[in-house]
């Protein structure tokens, strides 16, 4: 069986054409971590600066965080008529997270929203809350 002329030469130029891919590669620039302003890390939990204030959320929802800026690891929330005492306990990604333990609120914590879940179900109570 006859090879034909064309195929001959596409297998040829073909390491060829691939060593130009190579040069002309676009690489991904390297990750670099940029310092966020009043963000930092105490023993691999970020600290983040956040307001004390009135969080509105969906549903029409609203959560009332009060921090305590003599202990950073306490925040006062009130939810449903009652006000709660929340812990900060350390998290594996080192993201703000405070817990009632006793009467299972949690409460994740970050710049861009929050989340009030129940810490025994996992089930969000208030949810994409955002401070006015």
């Amino acid at each position: 069986m006859p090879v034909h002329r064309p195929l001959i030469v596409s297998i040829a130029i073909l390491p060829i054409v691939l060593a130009g891919c190579a040069l002309f590669e676009q690489r991904p620039p390297s990750v670099v971590a940029v310092p966020q302003p009043g963000i930092t890390s105490e023993g691999g939990q970020l600290q983040i600066p956040l307001g004390s204030g009135v969080y509105f959320c969906e549903l029409g929802r609203s959560v009332l965080v009060r921090r305590n800026e003599k202990n950073t690891r306490m925040i006062e929330l009130d939810w449903q008529g009652k006000r709660r005492t929340l812990l900060r306990y350390d998290s594996s990604s080192g993201l703000p997270r405070y817990e009632d333990r006793q009467n299972g609120l949690l409460w994740i914590d970050l710049p861009w929203k929050s989340v009030l879940m129940n810490a025994r179900t996992g089930q969000p109570l208030a949810n994409e809350c955002k401070l006015s």
